[in-house]
């Protein structure tokens, strides 16, 4: 089990699903969250979690790796982080597939490129505040959190721009024990190089607008100000590739193009985790279902695309994000068991032939 930095809670799912069905358990927790895993895996043991079921390892994620995913009794592997380590993952075990006792169960909840679309018949108020709320609430630390969106010229213009600039400006970002605080610095010093610098790539292409934000401060935590962008090409980076951080792109686009915005929005980024519809018109909501069913595993209606409620709204996405065996149903469960049907015969045959052979 390899569990990510940016949800405690699921450092106690990754490794505890497997366990839960019977098997035993390595478990690799994120260098930048083993503190809090340290503490997890104690209030486990408080619990009566037997000895040797779940067995915690720190260190180097690529050293721990190599040795796990070489032994042969690697049976599984339980996976939350970003798409191009389990796609590695996939390709190591992949080489020495021959090398196992059994064909491993690699179940992965990986990246996104969360969409908002917004129809014109949506309400202003409610899009401006999921846009933020779900782009900027952890710093944009989340998988799940809202990273392009799409907004009709009448909404755009009559006045979302303002409002969501306006909002976006106003969010307070520093120490997080200060509960009138928004947010805080992002997990490290590599996040915030890396955020720093698309910053830069936005207010440098000549093809973006910088609408609010967009820039960044390491005096006192790395502090990375939640930035909106526009762009009038919707193939651009900002549409496409994850950030992981407190940036949205969007794109305005005109009133009458809605269905082909739907349509270019579905399968522009190779993701496909979460997104969210925001209308009033509810032959709209109804065509956007189908239009997007193979673009979010987790779909929303007039709602961010973040924050499923944990054992209402089973988790996962499909395409670059992941196997989508959905964390928090039994479907995932089942992924951790092997199953065997057994035939007991009261009334064994004595004969050779079969009647219809005299």
């Amino acid at each position: 089990a390899i569990s990510p930095f940016n949800f405690t809670a699921i450092a106690g799912n990754l490794p505890l699903a497997p366990a839960l069905m019977g098997n035993t358990v390595v478990w690799k927790p994120s260098p930048t969250q083993q503190f809090a895993a340290h503490y997890t895996m104690r209030l486990l043991e408080a619990a009566g979690l037997p000895p040797g079921v779940i067995n915690m390892v720190t260190g180097d994620g690529q050293a721990v790796s190599a040795v796990a995913v070489a032994d042969p009794r690697l049976a599984g592997i339980h996976f939350t982080g970003s798409t191009a380590t389990f796609q590695q993952l996939w390709s190591t075990v992949g080489t020495r597939i021959s090398s196992y006792r059994s064909y491993p169960r690699l179940v992965g909840e990986t990246g996104g490129k969360d969409f908002v679309i917004a129809h014109p018949s949506a309400e202003p108020t409610a899009l401006v505040t999921a846009l933020v709320r779900g782009a900027f609430e952890y710093q944009g630390q989340k998988c799940s959190a809202a990273s392009r969106a799409y907004i009709p010229r009448s909404l755009w213009d009559g006045e979302v721009r303002d409002a969501l600039a306006q909002r976006t400006e106003s969010l307070a970002y520093g120490d997080v024990t200060d509960l009138s605080q928004f947010g805080g610095a992002v997990i490290d010093r590599r996040s915030y190089d890396r955020l720093s610098r698309v910053q830069e790539m936005a207010r440098a292409d000549a093809d973006v607008e910088v609408l609010a934000g967009g820039t960044s401060n390491d005096e006192e935590g790395f502090l990375v100000r939640p930035t909106v962008a526009t762009s009038a090409d919707p193939t651009h980076q900002i549409f496409t590739t994850e950030y992981f951080g407190p940036f949205l792109g969007v794109h305005v686009y005109e009133d009458s193009a809605y269905d082909e915005t739907v349509a270019q929005a579905a399968d522009v980024a190779p993701y496909a985790l979460t997104g969210s519809i925001f209308a009033t018109d509810r032959r709209v909501i109804d065509t956007a279902l189908h239009a997007l069913r193979f673009s979010a595993g987790n779909f929303y209606i007039n709602d961010k695309p973040t924050g499923a409620v944990v054992g209402q709204q089973p988790f996962g996405g499909a395409r670059a994000s992941g196997t989508n065996d959905k964390a928090g149903s039994p479907l995932n469960l089942l992924r951790w068991t092997s199953p065997r049907t057994v035939k007991e015969t009261f009334v064994p045959a004595v004969a050779v032939e079969y009647p219809h052979q005299g």
